[in-house]
């Protein structure tokens, strides 16, 4: 059990910090499509006020999600035991994916402006991608060499 803790919190902080980065990201390309120029400096300062500001709504959300999906590809995993990264990897993305569309048919509209296009949202679902693959690396028992 200790284990998976150990495993579970760090992937959460991981997957939601990727989240926010391609969430801020994405805002400050519209800015820039739109004309407004947008240099490293407002990049790096947007992206660490963001990871900041939305760790009270958005970083809980997604351990939520988590706290869902991760033991689902727990239990898929006893039965495929070869596919564990590939379940765990998935789930995180179905976690993440799911968040946003249960958010946006409940509330009517998307909580995170970037998951209003298909690319905005299938970037979130890689971010959960990316947590779901870190909690297999992370989480697995290693054999001890005698």
């Amino acid at each position: 059990m200790i284990r998976v803790l150990k495993a579970f919190f760090p992937t959460v902080l991981l997957t939601y910090v990727v989240a926010s980065i391609l969430v801020t990201q994405s805002n400050l390309g519209n800015l820039q499509m739109l004309g407004m120029e947008v240099g490293l400096a407002d990049r790096a300062g947007a992206t660490f006020h963001d990871i900041i500001g939305m760790s009270s709504s958005y970083l809980l959300l997604i351990l939520v999600a988590f706290i869902l999906a991760l033991p689902v590809a727990a239990g898929l995993a006893r039965v495929l035991p070869g596919q564990r990264a590939l379940l765990y990897a998935l789930a995180g993305f179905t976690a993440i994916v799911a968040l946003h569309v249960i958010m946006k048919t409940l509330l009517g509209v998307s909580g995170i402006a970037a998951t209003r296009t298909l690319a905005g949202l299938m970037g979130q679902g890689i971010a959960g991608a990316i947590g779901g693959f870190c909690f297999h690396r992370l989480s697995r028992v290693r054999q001890q060499v005698v």
